[in-house]
């Protein structure tokens, strides 16, 4: 099942096409526990990551309001196709979308966004490695520290690591990171850490291309991820010493930063979740065709499924639209929008399985992989408690 709102015709062909590859071979991809490259290398064959570039730059990215709608799309087509893959895939427009929301603007800020832009063009995927144990998924809660290490980047002094150097400061961080997904997929991660003489964090950009994780280069692995949901993300924890890193260039603190981007990437997530509502809606609605009759109590859970299912997409919808409306009220609007997706995703998953029967609960069965990864977004994009503290802030903050 496709998107089939105001955006849907901003869907390439090729997603859909790869997307269908993908579903083809479903058994086999839901068993996984971690990631292919070949699926990356379709992607960027595809054109994906130029989604979040600037026109200037190669890309197809004017602005969350002329674009956004089309990134979210297609994410929404591919999680049809493999929940996991496009998972990962939203880190890269939800990182990217650091530098391209904020209204920042300096000159080494400008250097930074070309040196980064460049390498997105040419096919260079980012991700992320924020969340830290006990921060209750607050990335500003870090406990990781950044210290100077002597010359940028680009200044003739540095080494040279080619095509994608990230310009701008240079600093080490240390400290220990979970949730880093995409880890080994990725060319760049984003973090945040606390630099010296500072009180407020930052956010870092680190260069994992190559990059061993036995410690040896500032990287080592400490838990490989075995999450019940999105179980193939390879969102590893890692322990970070003396690991190389960028910082941002936008003057101001980290909210600044974050903030601006965080319409656009609660409905990066959100796309993600209910391309997976969509395949599963469609998927049981064929298998419904073939029964003779539904009991009376089945009948009634499919009907909730369905409204949960368009009430989702309702709320999909809003967000799309808050994001690109950009008014003050689009965080909270888009918050909602998350929480309430999570909500009847699950709440839909839930009655599919009522109305399909037992044969859900098997690993065989494609449902049972869908309803734990419904559940991730609620759990992990950011945990529960963590986003109704938000909602509430802000919320508070309109009563004045």
């Amino acid at each position: 099942m496709s998107p089939d709102g105001p955006g849907a015709g901003l869907v390439a062909d090729g997603y859909r096409e790869l997307a269908a590859s993908w579903r083809a071979d479903r058994p086999a991809r839901q068993q996984r526990t971690g990631l292919v490259d070949r699926d990356f290398d379709d992607l960027r064959d595809a054109g994906y990551h130029r989604l979040a570039v600037p026109e200037a730059h190669g890309g197809t990215w004017r602005d969350v309001r002329s674009s956004g709608r089309a990134v979210c799309d297609t994410l929404r087509v591919l999680a049809a196709g493999d929940p996991a893959v496009a998972l990962v895939a939203s880190m890269h427009p939800a990182v990217l979308a650091f530098w391209l929301t904020p209204d920042l603007h300096n000159d080494a800020l400008q250097r930074q966004r070309a040196s980064i832009y460049d390498g997105a063009a040419a096919g260079l995927q980012w991700g992320t490695i924020t969340s830290e144990p006990g921060s209750g998924g607050d990335i500003s809660r870090t406990r990781s520290a950044a210290t100077p290490a002597g010359p940028a980047p680009g200044d003739g002094s540095s080494e040279d690591r080619g095509t994608g150097e990230v310009l701008g400061e240079r600093y080490t961080i240390t400290g220990t990171k979970h949730f880093g997904s995409g880890s080994g997929v990725t060319s760049f991660m984003v973090t945040t850490a606390v630099a010296a003489g500072d009180d407020e964090p930052s956010l870092f950009a680190l260069d994992v291309r190559g990059r061993p994780w036995d410690g040896t280069a500032g990287l080592e692995l400490v838990a490989e991820w075995d999450g019940m949901g999105m179980a193939a993300t390879q969102s590893h924890g890692m322990e970070l010493v003396d690991m190389p890193a960028v910082r941002h260039a936008g003057d101001g603190p980290l909210q600044a930063v974050t903030g601006a981007a965080g319409p656009f990437n609660a409905c990066l997530f959100i796309a993600v979740v209910l391309g997976v509502v969509d395949e599963a809606v469609a998927t049981a609605r064929a298998q419904l065709a073939k029964r003779p009759a539904l009991r009376a109590y089945e009948q009634v859970e499919w009907t909730r499924a369905e409204s949960d299912h368009w009430l989702a997409c309702q709320a999909y919808e809003g967000a799309v639209r808050a994001a690109e409306g950009g008014a003050p009220g689009a965080m909270l609007g888009c918050l909602r929008a998350k929480q309430a997706t999570a909500e009847l995703a699950e709440s839909t998953l839930g009655r599919l399985s009522r109305v399909l029967g037992g044969g859900t609960f098997s690993r065989r069965s494609p449902f049972s992989h869908w309803y734990e990864d419904v559940r991730a977004l609620g759990f992990l994009r950011p945990p529960w408690g963590f986003a109704y503290d938000a909602m509430y802030a802000l919320a508070a903050a309109d009563l004045g």
